[in-house]
């Protein structure tokens, strides 16, 4: 069998190994250190935001994130259904309530519309709303502009969830730069990674250094160990940022090298019947973290779970899209507000390999087997 394709591999493409080496020899081996203070600065940078806290993961930023904007046990926090459950679970961590809103056709991201109505319907039923958390979908934004007006409106603080975003941009910002908190991922699969591990970044200095101590086992600055509340053991080591700076320092020629390959599928794909490409948005520039369409099975002739395992029978990864919230067991009681666009993506979508690295050979067969299974 030919040698495996994955949907989104990591990418070494720089001075990953000799600043690990140079990281491994300063022995700051232990977590924090220089180039945790360096990542750190070289994401506010890159997003054009003042202060950055690397953490262990973006769920764990988004845990802080709420929590340091005084989300409190039975609070509503607005999100789109349409995302990955770590951009809601920390919801539950605080005891709070999320209530999902579905998707626009523009950008595939949370629908403003339908934030309006939650934000409405939680004012006539006298529900605080402590935060809404927008999520930047696929490696796009979502329609910002809209989204903070109507956050200001209603004075509901925002949390971008940029997770899968870094790179890309809206109305000419950096993914990141909108509402009171931005929330960044390096997974494994992301478009750059520190094997695990996260950020948050916010203009408020003091949410941040807020987030730095709860990040930090909420430690007080005494000789011994001093507690005066529970904190979460949630920062990022100095090995893995190291290994992070050298990836961001890439970022460019990386999305550059994911757009490049979107397009590729599209010249390739996009004549076949019943086969519609995820939309880039007038307002901004996507990252093209992962190439992602849709499949009409009676246009096709098969269904994208068709496609993926016609891949997987060549030792090729692909996926459905993210299945929405709503539709979850843990959030099966979890208020919804519209629905029917997120659940006709779930059920057409497919997230076709999509590493930076990939070459034209890869490329070829995976086109030849979508492109064979059409009937």
């Amino acid at each position: 069998m030919d040698q495996r394709i994955y949907l989104s591999p990591p990418a070494v493409l720089g001075d990953e190994e000799s600043s690990l080496v140079a990281a491994l020899q300063s022995n700051w081996i232990a977590p924090l250190g220089p180039e945790v203070d360096a990542f750190e600065q070289d994401l506010e940078r890159a997003t054009g935001v003042a202060h950055a806290l690397a953490t262990s993961s973006g769920t764990a930023a988004i845990h802080l994130a709420l929590l340091a904007l005084g989300v409190s046990p039975g609070d509503v926090v607005v999100a789109p259904s349409f995302t990955f459950i770590g951009s809601v679970s920390p919801v539950t961590y605080i005891g709070g309530e999320p209530w999902f809103v579905d998707s626009e056709t523009e950008s595939w991201n949370l629908d403003p519309d339908r934030l309006r109505e939650a934000f409405e319907a939680a004012r006539a039923e006298g529900r605080r709303v402590g935060a809404v958390v927008a999520v930047d979908l696929l490696g796009q934004c979502a329609d910002y502009p809209r989204i903070v007006e109507i956050c200001a409106e209603f004075d509901i603080p925002l949390v971008e969830d940029a997770a899968e975003a870094l790179g890309a941009s809206c109305a000419g910002r950096p993914a990141g730069s909108y509402g009171q908190v931005g929330i960044l991922s390096f997974n494994g699969n992301k478009i750059i990674t520190t094997s695990g591990g996260g950020a948050l970044v916010a203009d408020d200095g003091d949410l941040v250094e807020r987030c730095r101590h709860l990040a930090t086992q909420a430690r007080e600055p005494e000789i011994h160990y001093e507690h005066r509340e529970i904190g979460y053991n949630y920062r990022l080591s100095n090995i893995l940022a190291a290994l992070g700076r050298a990836q961001l320092a890439t970022l460019n020629e990386r999305v550059n090298a994911r757009r490049k390959l979107f397009d590729t599928y599209v010249e390739r794909l996009a004549d076949l019947d019943g086969v519609d490409f995820m939309p880039e948005a007038p307002y901004g520039r996507s990252n093209r973290w992962l190439t992602t369409l849709t499949v009409d099975s009676d246009r096709f002739g098969a269904t994208n779970l068709d496609i993926i395992n016609a891949l997987a029978a060549d030792n090729i990864e692909a996926r459905p899209v993210w299945k929405p919230m709503h539709l979850q067991p843990p959030f099966a009681d979890s208020r919804m507000f519209g629905g029917s666009i997120c659940e006709r993506l779930y059920a057409t979508g497919l997230c076709l390999p999509s590493g930076t690295l990939m070459t034209d050979d890869d490329i070829d067969r995976v086109v030849s087997i979508v492109r064979r299974t059409h009937r």
